[in-house]
């Protein structure tokens, strides 16, 4: 077992820093949805579905 996780060491790291990388981006984006903020960064002054994706009360 031990010898297996060496030999795959390097695949096992990059895997982690990946996962680690995504988690962070999904945290990011649902922590943008709850503060109401677009997806895109731009804002929705532009945007056709304006009223529609952020309805106000």
């Amino acid at each position: 077992m031990i010898a297996w996780i060496i030999e795959n060491l390097a695949t096992i790291v990059i895997s982690a820093v990946l996962l680690i990388i995504v988690a962070a981006v999904i945290v990011s984006m649902v922590r943008n949805k709850k503060k109401g903020k677009s997806s895109c960064g731009c804002g929705c002054a532009g945007c056709a579905m304006n009223g529609s994706c952020h309805p106000k009360e």
